[in-house]
């Protein structure tokens, strides 16, 4: 458990909540995960929620205080691995991941029998396979808690069917148990993906969505470390709880700008400002390159090409479409150095009938 003070400002605008003392709610969720670990065989769970809902706060959570909610737990070691990270671009490297994860759990010399396993090298599919039945035989069950999924499907050549189909398989022979958050369903990525593996039909699924009333309240009223009490005033909580409604991302943005614009002397008003050009700005930028997009791929195309009406061709929009592409990537091969700028020229003096 996290210990030392709390912070300043003990709202998390971006990423994951790492401190403990700062997570809020979802108690529900987090025994629906205990309880599926617990007996002779534990369900695999797949926790579904969208961007900023809290996915890997809670698996982070969970890792830190499973122990408090599972009796027997000596039998399991549960880790959090995150997937975006670079060593788990490949398949190695994710069985590389996993027994450091699970080798930083497991201390002491007699615990020997439990670290050989992982240290074959190289630690291939088999090799993992073998280490992972070798610690069932040992009455040992790794967990492990994998963030942002959407990761590994970057890498279809390195994680295909058979990579899926035997952690299947050992889930399927209860030595290994699985908590996967994703934004969708794993199913719905096995049909986009086109996988054939059962892996992705996997036990159980937990819905993740917004906080309810009393979690969003005790959320507003975190505490800091400079008074021991909440960290905003009773007229910023009720800010908090208005613009974030019931969203753990956004109720923790508005209670970041609340208590800077305290700290700063701002006013509530430029504390809302910077709230929503906050939510806005992903969207408008996204919305930016499309725009940008748009324009040389299209807009400009069409335009240039249109000058070729000039001669009294009719050649519609798509046809204008073409030549003015046609210029755009010569234009690009004379900035490279492919082209001269005469052919360049020659060619738009011939579209545009210019002698």
């Amino acid at each position: 458990m996290t210990s030392g003070a709390l912070p300043s400002n003990p709202f998390v605008a971006a990423g994951m909540i790492e401190d403990p003392r700062l997570f809020v709610g979802r108690k529900d969720e987090l025994h629906a995960i205990a309880s599926r670990m617990k007996g002779d065989q534990p369900t695999s769970i797949n926790i579904v929620g969208e961007k900023h809902i809290g996915k890997s706060s809670l698996l982070h959570y969970f890792v830190l205080t499973w122990e408090q909610r599972v009796l027997n737990n000596s039998s399991y070691v549960v880790i959090y691995l995150p997937l975006r990270g670079v060593d788990c671009q490949t398949e190695m490297g994710f069985y590389e991941a996993v027994a450091e994860g699970l080798l930083n759990h497991i201390q002491g010399w007699q615990q020997r029998s439990l670290q050989n396993p992982w240290k074959t090298k190289p630690l291939n599919r088999q090799a993992f396979s073998d280490a992972v039945k070798e610690w069932k035989q040992q009455g040992k069950l790794p967990v492990l808690c994998l963030d942002d999924f959407e990761s590994l499907l970057k890498y279809p050549d390195k994680f295909d069917n058979g990579f899926y189909d035997n952690l299947r398989s050992l889930m399927d022979s209860n030595a290994l148990m699985l908590v996967v958050a994703s934004r969708k369903q794993l199913d719905v990525y096995a049909n986009e993906h086109r996988f054939v593996s059962s892996f992705f039909n996997i036990g159980h699924t937990i819905s993740l969505n917004e906080l309810t009333t009393d979690e969003a309240i005790e959320l507003s009223r975190l505490p800091t470390r400079s008074t021991n009490g909440a960290a905003l005033s009773v007229d910023e909580q009720n800010h908090a709880q208005q613009w974030g409604n019931r969203h753990p991302y956004k109720l923790q943005l508005a209670g970041y700008y609340l208590w800077e614009a305290r700290q700063q002397g701002k006013v509530i008003k430029w504390a809302k400002q910077q709230f929503e050009q906050q939510l806005a700005h992903p969207k408008q930028q996204q919305s930016n390159w499309r725009s940008y997009l748009y324009l040389i791929f299209v807009d400009l195309p069409k335009r240039l090409g249109s000058f070729t009406k000039f001669t009294g061709e009719t050649l519609g929009d798509f046809g204008s479409w073409i030549i003015g592409m046609a210029i755009i990537v010569m234009v690009i091969l004379a900035l490279a150095g492919v082209l001269h700028w005469s052919q360049v020229w020659d060619f738009v003096r011939d579209k545009l009938g210019i002698k």
